[in-house]
């Protein structure tokens, strides 16, 4: 957080001060829930007078992009990615097609967001790309589902970041808020299925080296690849559950009649 801020070079006003921090909030270089510096710190970093500083950041508070906390310093507010309104989600949650017709967008979004990276990826893009794939492979070696599918929402976030698209970036932070809001709660029993956890790093592992290589059609295929094999995976996952759920009722069933065959009258 330290050196994300440069100096205002020429009038050192609040509007220049508040227009820098909107730009890294939109660039996602700021994020919902980070901690400014302190206001001497950040005043030096910007070069500006604490009264300049305390100015824009109360301008941004009254936007609803800051929030100041009684003795916790002033935070980003959570507005990044909240594309869907409560009633929304909770249709979403209610309604099985809405599962499909997500996974439909994030197909074509993640191919092109990943088509975009592969082309924009700068050297330090691909440094946290590289980070965040030995985290997904010591999470595959320790066959920790839960941490595994942190880190896939966290490289695809990634992913949308390297394409450096700022409306790309915010479409694509909402429909991962889905993900980590519980709405899709059986994404993670896709990582049950035999062979769908390799599958998925396999994937994974395709969608980094297409990008790390600069290779955009190949990056673009691998990232509509991968939701496509989410989508029969999920949908298998679903079918398996079904199965499961009537093979318990049968057998409750059997144990409750002492396994004899009712006779039709």
């Amino acid at each position: 957080m330290s050196d994300i801020f440069s100096r205002i070079e020429h009038s050192r006003t609040a509007d220049e001060v508040v227009q820098q921090i909107e730009s890294l909030i939109l660039e996602g270089v700021l994020r919902a829930g980070d901690r400014l510096p302190g206001e001497r710190e950040m005043a030096k970093q910007l070069d500006v007078s604490r009264p300049i500083l305390r100015d824009a950041l109360k301008a941004l508070e009254t936007r609803g992009l800051m929030v100041s906390r009684h003795g916790g310093g002033t935070h980003v507010a959570d507005v990044i990615g909240q594309v869907f309104s409560k009633p929304v989600m909770e249709l979403i949650v209610s309604h099985r097609k809405a599962a499909s017709d997500y996974l439909e967008y994030r197909r074509e979004i993640e191919g092109l967001a990943a088509e975009y990276a592969a082309r924009r990826a700068t050297r330090e893009d691909l440094a946290m790309l590289d980070g965040i794939m030995q985290r997904m492979e010591a999470a595959y070696g320790r066959a920790d589902f839960e941490e595994e599918a942190a880190i896939d929402v966290e490289f695809h976030h990634a992913v949308g970041e390297c394409a450096h698209n700022i409306i790309l970036l915010h479409t694509l932070r909402s429909c991962y808020r889905l993900l980590s809001d519980g709405v899709f709660q059986n994404r993670l029993v896709v990582f049950a299925l035999p062979a769908a956890r390799d599958a998925l790093f396999d994937q994974h592992k395709a969608i980094h080296r297409a990008v790390a290589t600069g290779d955009a059609a190949g990056a673009r295929k691998a990232a509509m690849d991968h939701i496509s094999y989410l989508e029969r995976a999920m949908a298998e996952a679903e079918r398996s559950s079904d199965w499961q759920r009537i093979s318990r009722l049968r057998l409750k069933q059997r144990l409750e009649t002492g396994g004899a065959d009712r006779k039709l009258p």
